[in-house]
C-alpha cells in the first residue's frame, strides 16, 4: 500500500472513530440537558469526561456514583461485564485529574460546529454544553436506533444519577472509589 493510501484510511478511520465518540457524547449532553438537577446544561469539561468515564466503563459507574444500583436495568450490564469492568470498547488513559480522552477538544468542536450543540455559560465562568433542538433531534434519532439505546439508556441513568453533581465532586468520587484503578502513570490506558 502506498504512502498516499495508507494515509488516507488512517484519516478515514480517524473520521469514523470521531463519528463514534461525537454520537456517544452527544447522547451524554442531551441525557444531562434533560435530567433534573444539571440546570439543562453540562457544566464543565471536567465533569464530561467524568461522566463519560462512566458511561465507556458501565459497570463501574454503581461503585462511584451513589444510588446507582448494578442491577439497574438502564445500565445493560452483562455477567461479563461485572467481571471485567474495564474491558470495554473506548478506553480512556490516566490523566493528571483523573481519566481523559484527548479527543474531546475536537469532538465538542465537531458537534458546536455541526449545530448539535452550543456553548453556554457554566458555573464560575466555566465553559458549559446544551444540545440545540436540532442535537435534541439527532440523539432522540440516536438513542431510537437499535445500535445506540444501550448507551442511550445508561446515559440516561447516569445522567439521572449524578443530579446537582460538580465535576470536581464525580472526580473526588472515581478517586475514592477505584484509587487501585487509577494508581498508574500517567497516559496509561485505563484497562
Amino acid at each position: 500500500m502506498s504512502t498516499a493510501a495508507s494515509h488516507a484510511q488512517d484519516l478515514t478511520l480517524l473520521r469514523e472513530d470521531l463519528y463514534y465518540h461525537q454520537a456517544r457524547v452527544l447522547l451524554l449532553v442531551d441525557a444531562v440537558c434533560r435530567a433534573p438537577g444539571h440546570q439543562k446544561k453540562l457544566d464543565g469539561l471536567t465533569k464530561l469526561a467524568k461522566l463519560d468515564f462512566l458511561l465507556r466503563y458501565p459497570a463501574l459507574a454503581p461503585t462511584v456514583i451513589p444510588g446507582l444500583r448494578q442491577d439497574d436495568s438502564r445500565l445493560h450490564l452483562s455477567s461479563e461485564d461485572l467481571a471485567e469492568p474495564t474491558e470495554v470498547e473506548a478506553p480512556m488513559i490516566r490523566y493528571k485529574y483523573g481519566p481523559w480522552d484527548d479527543r474531546y477538544y475536537p469532538v465538542i468542536g465537531a458537534l458546536v460546529a455541526r449545530g448539535l450543540v452550543k456553548y453556554a455559560l457554566g458555573r464560575r465562568s466555566s465553559v458549559a454544553l446544551k444540545v440545540t433542538p436540532s442535537g435534541q433531534k439527532l440523539a432522540q434519532e440516536l438513542a431510537d436506533a437499535a445500535d445506540w439505546s444501550d448507551v442511550g439508556q445508561r446515559c440516561e441513568a447516569i445522567a439521572e444519577a449524578t443530579a446537582g453533581m460538580t465535576g470536581n465532586a464525580l472526580k473526588e468520587l472515581i478517586y475514592q472509589a477505584l484509587a487501585n484503578l487509577l494508581d498508574r502513570p500517567h497516559r496509561q490506558v485505563i484497562r
